[in-house]
C-alpha cells in the first residue's frame, strides 16, 4: 500500500497480530489454557480445548471474549501466570520497531487501539517497551466496546478529537477493519502475516501489507539537475 503521510493526521495501530507476533496469543489461548485446565478439571486436553473453544465461539465480539477477568473466572485459573510462563515467546512483528521509530520523527500522532485487555497490555509493554512509542493507548475495555463495534469508533474519534479522513489505521481482525471503514477511517490496512509461524493469509477486503517497515516514506532528497 501506499500511503501519502502529508494526509495523516492520526495512525491508530492495533497490538496483538500487528505490533506483536501473534504466535504468543495463539500459544497461550489455543495451547496452553487448554493444557492446564485439562490438568486441573482431570480430563483430556481435546476435551479442555472442544469446551473452551465452544466457549470462546460463544462470546466473540463481546467485551467477555477479550477480558481475563472473565477467563480467569470461567476457567478458574490465573490467566497472568499463563502469560508470565510463556514471556519468552513475546517478541515484536518483522519491522515494527523501525516504523514505531520513524513514526516518532513524523508529525502524526500515534495511537494504540486495541481489543486487548489492559492487564495484557501493561504486561506486554513491560516486556518490550512498547508504550514509549505512544502518544496515547486505547483497549476497548476502556469503553466497554469491542472494536467490532460501530460505538467504539465514535466514542475514541470523539475523544481523541481525530478526523476519519485523515487517519491510518492498521489491523489484522477482519472484522475490526471492516467496522473501521464502515466508519469512515479513510486508511485502513490489513496484515497479511500476524503470526510468524503461520502461513501468511492470501485474501482480505482491504490492502494489505507484511512488515510495517513497508510504510515508511522513502527520504526525499533534492538532486540537482
Amino acid at each position: 500500500p501506499q500511503i501519502d503521510w502529508s494526509q495523516i493526521d492520526a495512525v491508530l495501530l492495533d497490538m496483538d497480530g500487528t505490533l506483536i507476533d501473534l504466535h504468543f496469543d495463539n500459544i497461550l489461548w489455543n495451547s496452553h489454557l487448554p493444557e492446564v485446565y485439562a490438568q486441573a478439571n482431570q480430563m483430556s486436553v481435546e476435551d479442555a480445548r472442544t469446551l473452551l473453544f465452544a466457549h470462546m465461539r460463544d462470546n466473540a465480539r463481546t467485551i467477555e471474549f477479550y477480558c481475563l477477568d472473565y477467563w480467569a473466572k470461567f476457567t478458574d485459573l490465573n490467566i497472568m501466570q499463563l502469560h508470565q510462563n510463556l514471556a519468552g515467546l513475546l517478541r515484536y512483528r518483522d519491522g515494527t520497531e523501525n516504523f514505531l521509530r520513524w513514526l516518532q520523527s513524523h508529525p502524526s500522532r500515534t495511537l494504540m487501539a486495541t481489543n486487548a485487555h489492559r492487564d495484557s497490555l501493561n504486561f506486554k509493554a513491560s516486556h518490550l517497551d512498547l508504550l514509549d512509542y505512544f502518544d496515547g493507548v486505547i483497549s476497548s475495555h476502556d469503553y466497554q466496546q469491542v472494536k467490532e463495534s460501530q460505538d467504539f469508533w465514535h466514542t475514541l474519534m470523539a475523544q481523541q478529537n481525530i478526523d476519519p479522513a485523515r487517519a491510518l489505521f492498521i489491523d489484522d481482525n477482519e472484522s475490526v477493519l471492516d467496522a473501521a471503514a464502515q466508519f469512515g477511517i479513510a486508511h485502513v490496512l490489513c496484515v497479511a502475516s500476524p503470526d510468524s509461524n503461520r502461513e501468511p493469509r492470501t485474501d482480505s477486503a482491504h490492502p494489505m501489507l507484511n512488515a510495517l517497515d513497508e510504510l515508511i516514506e522513502p527520504s526525499r532528497t533534492a538532486s540537482n539537475p
